[in-house]
């Protein structure tokens, strides 16, 4: 949780403990990016990020980003005071698992972020799923993507959370080679970041998929 105000964590605290029924929800609290990214560092088994809009020390889109960059398959949920369509997609492209606005009920909070660990994403304060419309425009549901031998093998590694280089380092591939196979993969997926794509994959139930043996 990812917010410079302390009441407001204490506050998020407490509703997120109605996260798993009769199961307490460990919460680590930060008030701004930099400790955000450090507990993230020294906590790989995190299952979420909660993500306040506006911090002191950098936007919480910016913040996104490095997420992105640095942790690829953990989920960043923004959380923000307004509802702005533009802020929106942006956080959209930016990888965001989600969106939610500081004014949502906090059953409707909690089923967002139940979804989203589950594997859906979810999209802005009217808590619909990626996939079903974005502000009118309805995306298409297709059968589940189909990808070459060799592209499930990338996608089964950034699954695991590996970089470009580790992937090329277990598959025996070049960073170029491989950089092609996670573009495409972003491509049929219709993501436009590894935490989309991710995301996606799980939804369409690629994570099922066993492990790669060289």
């Amino acid at each position: 949780m990812v917010d410079d105000h302390a009441l407001v964590r204490e506050g998020l605290c407490q509703v997120l403990q109605g996260l798993k029924a009769g199961e307490a929800t460990e919460v680590l609290q930060a008030a701004t990016c930099s400790r955000a990214f450090e507990l993230a560092h020294f906590n790989p088994d995190l299952d979420l990020v909660l993500l306040d809009y506006r911090l002191p020390d950098m936007s919480g889109l910016a913040a996104l980003e490095i997420f992105g960059q640095r942790h690829p398959e953990l989920p960043v949920v923004i959380l923000s005071g307004s509802a702005n369509p533009s802020v929106i997609q942006h956080a959209r492209d930016l990888g965001a698992a989600g969106f939610v606005t500081k004014s949502c009920l906090s059953d409707n909070l909690l089923s967002t972020l139940r979804n989203i660990l589950a594997g859906d994403i979810g999209l802005a304060s009217n808590f619909s799923p990626l996939g079903e419309e974005i502000y009118g425009a309805p995306i298409k549901k297709n059968a589940p993507p189909v990808l070459s031998p060799r592209q499930q093998d990338v996608l089964c590694l950034l699954l695991s959370g590996m970089t470009n280089r580790q992937i090329g380092e277990q598959l025996s591939l070049g960073s170029e080679t491989v950089k092609f196979h996670v573009s495409n993969i972003l491509r049929i997926f219709g993501a436009s970041t590894r935490t989309q794509a991710v995301l996606e994959a799980k939804r369409w139930g690629y994570d099922q998929l066993s492990s790669h043996n060289p």
